[in-house]
């Protein structure tokens, strides 16, 4: 590896220090796919529950990191953000005003972990809604019989 000269130091001083892969970073919120323990989409951040995988990964690597997408609205961030304190797991809020991705949550190491899957697929676990026979429809069922 070649010496840094003069032209180097005052490129890093303009545009500041060289990074490596920095598309994937701006796609995995600032860290690497090969560190990615699991990761969900946008979508899946604004869904009403929590998916339970993210929350058995946090409990299973209380080391990792929790990146969040900026882009997205407080409210639907708020419940891993709960997550991720209850399991002592630090996170990082990160918005990009450059570039836009589709990810929206990533949990990931400091070191390379190299999953082949890190997106969850499935749907979260939505808790049994329970039919009561009150309201208007229960009303005019009465009425009919």
């Amino acid at each position: 590896m070649p010496k840094p000269d003069v032209e180097d130091y005052l490129q890093q001083g303009i545009h500041g220090p060289k990074e490596t892969n920095p598309d994937e970073r701006r796609k995995y919120l600032g860290t690497l796919r090969e560190r990615i323990e699991i990761a969900l989409t946008q979508g899946q951040v604004m869904e009403e529950e929590i998916y339970s995988d993210v929350e058995q990964e946090m409990k299973a690597h209380p080391q990792t990191h929790l990146y969040l997408n900026g882009h997205i609205d407080y409210r639907f961030l708020s419940k891993y953000i709960q997550k991720a304190n209850e399991n002592k797991i630090e996170f990082t809020i990160v918005t990009n005003q450059e570039h836009q991705t589709d990810i929206g949550l990533i949990l990931a190491h400091s070191n390379a972990v190299d999953k082949d899957n890190i997106f969850v697929t499935r749907k979260p676990t939505v808790p049994e809604i329970k039919e009561e026979k009150k309201g208007v429809f229960s009303f005019f069922k009465k009425l009919i019989q």
